[in-house]
């Protein structure tokens, strides 16, 4: 630290003037600086937009929700608008909406099949449009699940473009005519991804031509056991079953006479709406080879969790090419029923852009979800390393890393802060430990923890230094959590923290807590010094 900064922080901090007149700092000017925004452990480099957002989509981490508009469970929870309020106030920037017709001729989003409240399409737009750019000024991508006969399709565009106006993307760019544009090129604009019939070229043709009543048909041919359907066909709910009862019947009698298990469905899209789907236009995945051979550029898959889960293990690069050239969603499998959440790590190590959560459930995915994002300025949008963009990288998340750069991670844990009290004791004193937790490539992921201390949660002091090797830092981000040790019951969360390792500021550093919820538990925190070197 030069004199000039130690000079600025005691104008700044130390509250007695004679003190500041010495250029001297007393315990409560120390204590003051310490306690600022300025002794973070998050850089306050990465709070602002840095990043360079001049490349394609598909080079970025896009921030991403499940069913956004549940509150609740999948099969009997009220649907809501506070589901996309809360999403976009958080950065998310690509939304999920589940359209079915509605009576009156206004389509309505609910999650099909199932007891779930039903909210008008055109309010959750409203909403939506109010909403989109209060944290972000990035792209918005509105990811449709389309259940809605062709009336009601027309119904749907004509809401997106009387409600949305200017920010609806519904022409291609002139300067982004066969490629993805960036999120820089496309800020304040909301796209929608959907089913699309034809071209973009015969899409611009038809600019300002009169689409009432017009509607393309198309077969789509697919496997009827496979296990995991596409998100935006069908999802599988347990309520869904009576309704197949008579196809599996039928399914059954083909698997004993030993015929092929296809089936041949006819879909309808009106044209107002597809002509709407520019750069995200929803498209069935295969295989990876498929994709190489005939998928566009515009072209994004949907994959659900369980099958990416063995392509990422079976395939690992071959998912990471595709991932270079496609933007990809992964959403939770059916079974998901209580809205609960996968690791979404597994998959940002593969490149997947779009790994959509449940929004509604805390817990430690909703945690990395928040840390990894809060990079780049919240903006939703984070640029993903470059051995996830260079064609030439043999990069493989399941393998020793080749031309790695790794970083060797100290973390001495000095004490806590005022950290909460227990709610299982009657004196609300807590037995305090820190868990120290890394997350990454497989290689890299570790977990260490402190001693207990017994009944004080206001000042626990521990002492105690862990180290890391991080072979993978690009991809890593580290997790504080507080516990109150309870031999019976099991651990009580009473705290946590998560962000990405090259966020870390060096040095003494404070570590601000989160509830389950997300809510900031200020003043509550943990002291630390962090050391690390590549």
């Amino acid at each position: 630290m030069t004199k000039t900064i130690a000079s600025e922080i005691i104008e700044k901090y130390e509250p007695i003037e004679e003190v500041k007149q010495a250029h001297q700092m007393s315990l409560e000017g120390f204590t003051r600086y310490m306690d600022s925004s300025e002794c973070l452990l998050f850089d306050n480099k990465c709070e602002r937009t840095y990043q360079n957002m001049n490349h394609p989509l598909n080079d970025y981490f896009i921030s991403s929700s499940h069913n956004t508009y549940l509150i609740s469970d999948q099969l009997v929870g009220p649907s809501d608008i506070w589901g996309y309020v809360s999403a976009l106030v958080k950065g998310c920037r690509c939304l999920e909406i589940d359209c079915w017709d509605g009576s009156q001729n206004e389509p309505v989003v609910y999650h099909g099949y199932t007891l779930t409240s039903k909210l008008l399409f055109k309010t959750v737009i409203q909403a939506i449009r109010k909403y989109a750019f209060i944290t972000s000024d990035y792209p918005v991508v509105l990811s449709l699940e389309n259940h809605c006969s062709p009336s009601q399709q027309e119904v749907i565009a004509h809401n997106l473009q009387s409600i949305l106006g200017e920010t609806l993307l519904s022409d291609v760019l002139d300067e982004f005519l066969d490629k993805l544009p960036s999120p820089e090129a496309l800020k304040f604009k909301i796209l929608v991804r959907n089913k699309k019939i034809g071209t973009l070229r015969e899409t611009r043709e038809r600019k300002g031509t009169d689409k009432h009543g017009q509607i393309e048909e198309y077969e789509e041919v697919e496997e009827t056991d496979q296990e995991d359907e596409d998100d935006d066909e069908v999802k599988e709910s347990e309520t869904e079953d009576i309704l197949k009862d008579n196809q599996e019947k039928e399914m059954e009698s083909k698997r004993v006479a030993g015929l092929p298990l296809f089936k041949k469905k006819r879909v309808k899209v009106a044209v107002a709406l597809s002509d709407l789907v520019i750069y995200t236009k929803a498209e069935k995945f295969r295989s990876f080879q498929h994709s190489r051979l005939h998928q566009q550029f515009n072209e994004s898959n949907s994959i659900g969790e369980s099958k990416a889960r063995k392509l990422s293990k079976l395939q690992a690069q071959e998912f990471i090419l595709h991932t270079r050239k496609f933007i990809t969603r992964i959403y939770p499998k059916a079974t998901r029923t209580d809205s609960s959440n996968f690791n979404p790590q597994e998959f940002w190590n593969i490149g997947c852009q779009m790994v959509a959560l449940n929004f509604q459930t805390p817990g430690l995915p909703m945690d990395l979800q928040t840390g990894k994002f809060l990079d780049n300025g919240g903006s939703g949008y984070v640029l993903k390393p470059d051995f996830l963009r260079d064609n030439k990288s043999k990069f493989n998340p399941n393998k020793a890393p080749i031309d790695s750069n790794p970083i060797t991670l100290t973390i001495r844990l000095i004490s806590g802060i005022q950290l909460p009290p227990s709610h299982h004791s009657s004196s609300n004193k807590a037995d305090v430990i820190v868990i120290i937790e890394l997350f990454g490539v497989p290689n890299d992921q570790a977990k260490h923890q402190t001693r207990v201390i017994k009944k004080n949660a206001f000042s626990p002091r521990w002492n105690e230094t862990f180290t890391f090797i991080i072979q993978v830092p690009e991809l890593a981000l580290i997790r504080f959590v507080v516990e109150n040790q309870s031999l019976i019951a099991g651990n009580e969360f009473l705290g946590q923290y998560t962000l990405p390792v090259l966020c870390m500021n060096k040095g003494y550093r404070r570590v601000p807590l989160f509830s389950k919820m997300g809510e900031s538990l200020e003043p509550a925190s943990l002291f630390l010094y962090v050391w690390y070197v590549r």
